[in-house]
């Protein structure tokens, strides 16, 4: 039936989500979920919505939820934008504001999302060689580019830029929009909201998915200057006038006001990522520095897919790219100290 497609889709490489296996007593450990629940009060805000009002549509601007974000990071509502997710974010950014007819400059490790927008909007995508380290090199962003796309921390290395990195490329970068994409900012880096007053061109994005457990609420956002938001409002309002329903909206609001519950959870994370980065070294990995809520770690004697392979034998699912440079490794997401101490047992029956 593939003759009624558009002529465009038959070249279309679709982005892979991690595997989301359908077995029991697993230990998931492949797609960075926060091991803890949401907070108690974004329960309690969505079942206050569980009545009647479903039958009315979610206020179009989720102008409720852009105030809490602004509020929580000290900016306007103006300057928020928010969406089904920060997938959808990034698709409206790549839609709007990086279709200058120039390369988008990204690092050849990273989100494997952004080849795929790159691809359904028909924009060159340029990919910069990491470190040997496997860190951002700040100098290699520049020349002409049609726009900047970055994870911060990086994605899967889960290694941290500093701010003085990021305002190294923006100030190299005037005339360009710099997107550093915050996924997992909470679990160790300082946000680059701070610098957004300062430059028109930057544009940060994070998830409710990762620090506030709320990956199943599917709600991100992004935060610059009014005039990037702009942008992507009238790419929202092209597109779908209604993105976030009532419960989205609620929950997210909640969670963001919860900021007692969000600061236990992600120290609870931090310690869990430290004791097993510990673990594994003691084991004989190499892990690469992780400011984020998993860590990328290969052993010099063991092959990473057969790891993997062992692993899943017993129950424990990590991620293995099949990747240039990082083939070796494998992505583990950081779960309970429970969950933790069943990985690294599980691994002990399988390196010497």
């Amino acid at each position: 039936m593939s003759r009624f497609w558009s002529p465009f889709v038959k070249d279309l490489v679709p982005y892979v989500p991690g595997e989301q296996p359908k077995l029991d007593n697993l230990i998931k450990l492949n797609t960075n979920e926060n091991p803890y629940g949401p907070s108690p009060e974004v329960v309690e805000a969505i079942r206050g919505q569980l009545d009647a009002s479903l039958r009315l549509y979610p206020a179009p601007n989720a102008d409720q939820l852009k105030e809490q974000i602004a509020r929580y990071y000290g900016v306007t509502a103006a300057q928020v934008f928010v969406g089904n997710g920060s997938d959808e974010v990034l698709a409206h950014i790549f839609h709007g504001l990086f279709q200058h007819g120039r390369p988008v400059l990204m690092p050849d490790i990273s989100y494997s999302f952004y080849p795929v927008y790159c691809g359904l909007y028909g924009i060159e995508a340029k990919a910069l060689p990491l470190a040997e380290d496997f860190s951002i090199r700040p100098e290699d962003y520049q020349g002409e580019n049609g726009g900047i796309i970055f994870p911060n921390p990086n994605a899967p290395t889960g290694m941290l830029l500093p701010l003085a990195g990021i305002e190294q490329i923006l100030q190299a970068n005037p005339d360009s929009v710099v997107v550093v994409d915050e996924a997992y900012i909470d679990f160790g880096g300082e946000t680059a909201v701070a610098l957004v007053d300062r430059y028109p061109n930057l544009l940060v994005t994070q998830t409710l998915s990762k620090s506030r457990s709320l990956a199943g609420l599917r709600v991100g956002l992004a935060v610059g200057h009014p005039d990037l938001i702009e942008a992507l409002e009238r790419i929202k309002n092209s597109f779908n006038s209604y993105p976030l329903d009532r419960l989205a909206i609620v929950g997210a609001t909640a969670a963001f006001a919860d900021q007692a519950y969000f600061e236990q959870t992600r120290q609870a994370v931090i310690s869990s990522r430290d004791a097993l980065t510990k673990g594994l070294v003691e084991r004989g990995f190499q892990v690469l520095p992780s400011a984020a809520n998993f860590v990328l770690a290969r052993h010099p004697g063991y092959d990473a897919a057969e790891l993997a392979a062992g692993l899943r034998a017993q129950r424990v699912i990590v991620r293995h790219f099949r990747q240039p440079r990082i083939e070796q490794f494998l992505r583990i997401t950081v779960g309970t100290p429970e969950q933790n101490q069943a990985l690294l047992l599980a691994l002990d029956t399988l390196i010497d």
